[in-house]
């Protein structure tokens, strides 16, 4: 039986893809084989490795370490978020547990083959998302896993979405649903605390401003954003915009540099360099460009952006940091359709 495995990696970003493998940490450890992989042997280990940490700390990396090492098998699902722009990527463990010593850091791996890189969130259910906030470093995902071995196992990447709405769940309260088993036990804590809330704000702007939102609502979103930013904004003709949909300046007459041009992709796909290339053309003296997308960018667009000046590539997460930043500044009309209020919530303990 093939398991699903979630894995959070916050210390290293394409490192995880261009290696094909996935790691944690715990590098004051060796080789957890020549420890021995049983949950006794782990805590012994961790505890004269780490005196300083709490005792529940303790058990809950000794889970992480055994399901890494131990649990983990060959042909298993990997679900990997990827904070940078808070897409997910899909792999296939095809080898055991090994120690690289050479590594200057996360030494404890394991070799994945990636087979689907940078799906939107907005393509899964919440509760899936739920389940895969987990606190936890590396946890089983038991739930919800029909949906990711649907993603995984369509080759077409423009069928994935359909691919997962079949197999999801009714929807159901989340109370309960982020692990179970061991891993429910080490993530009691996790309910409501900081991440989650703010992990779950997130997907819930993504997901509105996907769904709820037309092309044209897109672009005439992201100008009166940037007017919460302080800019002058419009969104230009929608028929004969040239490639760029929303024109901005700080002169409030428009007249003297710099002039951004923006184009919007209301879209959570990938933008390749071609897309990029095409506002490039439309660059004038004194002006710069922005794209802005609720989807990633690929390798050659993000070139792109690394060796010209005055372009920048706003991805989806991009766009959602600026939302919360600037939230009470922008229109009621957007306000409205994009309800948020703020509060107080659990702080996230050490991370296990």
């Amino acid at each position: 039986m093939t398991n699903t495995w979630g894995v959070h990696n916050d210390t290293f970003t394409t490192e995880l893809i261009d290696g094909g493998f996935i790691s944690v940490g715990w590098d004051r450890l060796g080789d957890l084989r020549e420890i021995g992989l049983t949950r006794d042997s782990l805590k012994h280990a961790l505890s004269d490795a780490y005196p300083e940490d709490k005792p529940q700390a303790i058990a809950g990396r000794a889970g992480v370490l055994l399901r890494f090492a131990a649990e983990m098998t060959v042909g298993d699902l990997i679900v990997a978020p990827y904070r940078p722009n808070g897409t997910i990527n899909l792999g296939v463990v095809t080898g055991p547990y090994y120690f690289d010593g050479n590594a200057p850091t996360h030494r404890h791996r394991r070799r994945v083959r990636w087979e689907k890189l940078g799906i939107s969130r907005t393509v899964f259910t919440q509760s899936a998302l739920h389940e895969i906030g987990s606190l936890l470093a590396v946890f089983g995902i038991r739930r919800n896993d029909g949906e990711f071995q649907a993603a995984v196992s369509v080759k077409d990447e423009t069928q994935v979405e359909r691919a997962v709405s079949e197999v999801a769940r009714p929807a159901v309260s989340d109370v309960g649903a982020a692990s179970s088993g061991a891993d429910a036990v080490e993530d009691a804590d996790a309910e409501g605390r900081a991440s989650q809330v703010e992990r779950q704000t997130r997907d819930f702007v993504l997901k509105t401003l996907k769904n709820e939102l037309t092309h044209r609502e897109f672009e005439e979103f992201t100008a009166s954003l940037l007017q919460a930013m302080g800019y002058e904004a419009r969104a230009t003709d929608y028929s004969h915009d040239g490639g760029v949909d929303v024109v901005a300046h700080r002169d409030p007459l428009g007249v003297e540099p710099p002039v951004l041009k923006i184009q919007c992709k209301h879209m959570t796909g990938t933008i390749g360099a071609p897309e990029v290339q095409q506002l490039i053309g439309t660059q004038g003296t004194g002006e710069l460009c922005v794209f802005v997308t609720l989807g990633g960018y690929s390798r050659d667009a993000l070139s792109i952006e690394r060796q010209r000046q005055g372009l920048r590539l706003l991805h989806g997460e991009d766009l959602i940091d600026l939302v919360l930043r600037h939230y009470d500044r922008l229109d009621q009309r957007w306000r409205s359709r994009i309800p948020l209020r703020p509060v107080l919530v659990v702080d996230d303990e050490p991370d296990i």
